[in-house]
């Protein structure tokens, strides 16, 4: 799932509506922000396996430290942690410890058994709808609009120049997502992991 963590992230403004976007897209991103790292050192693995499933040639042989449920549990509450003391503000913490914990619940719904539980834990789940790319585009696209429309009815931009950026970000993660589905598969996991540092 790519543009669907977005989704959490734009739609958190509602219930958090003292914490700025940043911090609401990168904890539903977190998991994402941190694999890449783990792929450069080695720590975790995937490899391009064209007809893995329908919509991505991605196998994900090994990622228990980035993207295990207990792990993500840990990552959400480190990343809640260090906002909290930063800003104090209870509500949005607990808010992004959740976001955090969604990245593995929407990735358990996409991703083909091969999600871990914990590290060291040979149990892998994954509901599989990566292996229709219409039902996948469907699930993201309506995620994305329904997160979308939920940021801009929760918040108003202060200025003209806060609104057109707003949208042109939403274009540009939507330029992304199409590049994704439309583009040819990365040439390997190392070229992989530098253009996920990128986005």
């Amino acid at each position: 799932m790519f543009i669907g963590h977005f989704a959490i992230g734009f739609a958190l403004k509602r219930v958090a509506p003292r914490a700025s976007l940043g911090p609401l897209i990168a904890a539903a991103q977190f998991l994402d922000l941190l694999w890449p790292w783990f792929l450069l050192l080695g720590w975790e693995h995937v490899r391009l396996d064209p007809g893995n499933t329908a919509f991505t040639p991605l196998a994900f042989d090994s990622y228990p430290i980035s993207h295990s449920l207990v792990m993500a549990i840990v990552w959400g509450v480190a990343f809640s942690g260090l906002y909290l003391l930063r800003t104090h503000n209870r509500i949005a913490a607990i808010w992004i410890a959740a976001a955090v914990v969604s990245h593995w619940a929407l990735d358990w719904i996409t991703h083909r058994p091969d999600l871990p539980i914990m590290p060291g834990d040979s149990t892998k789940v994954g509901l599989g709808l990566w292996n229709s790319v219409p039902a996948t585009l469907i699930v993201e696209s309506a995620m994305f609009a329904a997160g979308v429309w939920v940021y801009a009815r929760a918040t108003r931009a202060r200025d003209t120049i806060g609104r057109v950026n707003f949208w042109i970000y939403v274009a540009v993660l939507s330029l992304i997502y199409a590049g994704n589905v439309l583009g040819p598969p990365p040439p390997d996991a190392h070229s992989l992991a530098i253009v996920a540092l990128g986005v």
